[in-house]
């Protein structure tokens, strides 16, 4: 199963990457799909690619829903922090 999780935007780090935080966990990512990224903008992330912004609201209920997931949410976080962009 993949999911697109939430991570919120914490360095932009130019040529449309960016570092993300999931959970305390960070991973750098594409936001060249996006238009006008900013430090502290919510984003859904997929395969290490942001596939588009989300307000802070929606990041938290979806976060909430993912952990209520149990072990599916073990196996999406121990893949996200296993992959790079770089």
């Amino acid at each position: 199963m993949c999911l697109g999780i939430p991570g919120e935007v914490v360095e932009l780090l130019g040529d449309d990457l960016a570092t993300v935080a999931v959970s305390g966990v960070r991973r750098d990512i594409s936001v060249g799909l996006l238009d006008d990224v900013k430090v502290g903008d919510w984003v859904l992330v997929h395969v290490g690619f942001a596939l588009s912004k989300i307000d802070e609201a929606e990041a938290a209920l979806t976060l909430d829903q993912i952990k209520k997931l149990g072990r599916v949410w073990d196996e999406e976080l121990d893949a996200y922090t296993e992959t790079s962009i770089r």
